[in-house]
């Protein structure tokens, strides 16, 4: 599934998306946990400021 994945992401408007990994604190732990999303290119800047 990974190739079909990654060949449609190189074509067509699956360029513009990107892999952002940002890490969170939580709560109730003193514990870091990461957030890993594909998001437009367009939006990166609000996937960070949330």
């Amino acid at each position: 599934m990974a190739k079909k994945t990654v060949a449609t992401l190189k074509t067509g408007s699956g360029k513009d998306f990107i892999k952002c990994i940002k890490a969170v604190k939580e709560k109730d732990k003193k514990a870091y946990s990461f957030e890993q999303r594909m998001v437009h290119k367009d939006k990166v800047s609000q996937f960070f400021k949330k």
